[in-house]
């Protein structure tokens, strides 16, 4: 079996480390790190509360107002729209 994805091995990580410093500098990786831990522990906590509340979400009364892509008719440019006078074009005097 192929595997589809493969994590970088050895030597691999120095030097994606290495680009990692120069790119965002040495002062902020703590604090990178620190925000990619927070929105982790976010995700886990989202997903988490998920799976012991399968309930449906609710739409809301704007949402219930507005069409549904599929109720809402395509209007092709240069199409007539029903009770539309047709224009004119203006007639230079040229």
């Amino acid at each position: 079996m192929e595997t589809l994805l493969a994590l970088p091995e050895g030597g691999e990580w120095i030097v994606l480390l290495v680009v990692v410093v120069l790119l965002f500098g040495a002062n902020r990786l703590p604090e990178l790190t620190r925000n990619t831990a927070r929105a982790l522990v976010e995700l886990k906590k989202i997903t988490r509360e998920a799976k012991l509340d399968p309930s449906p979400v609710e739409p809301t009364a704007e949402e219930r107002a507005r069409p549904a892509v599929s109720d809402v008719e395509e209007v092709r440019p240069g199409a007539r729209v029903e009770g539309e006078q047709p224009q004119q074009k203006p007639v230079s005097d040229g």
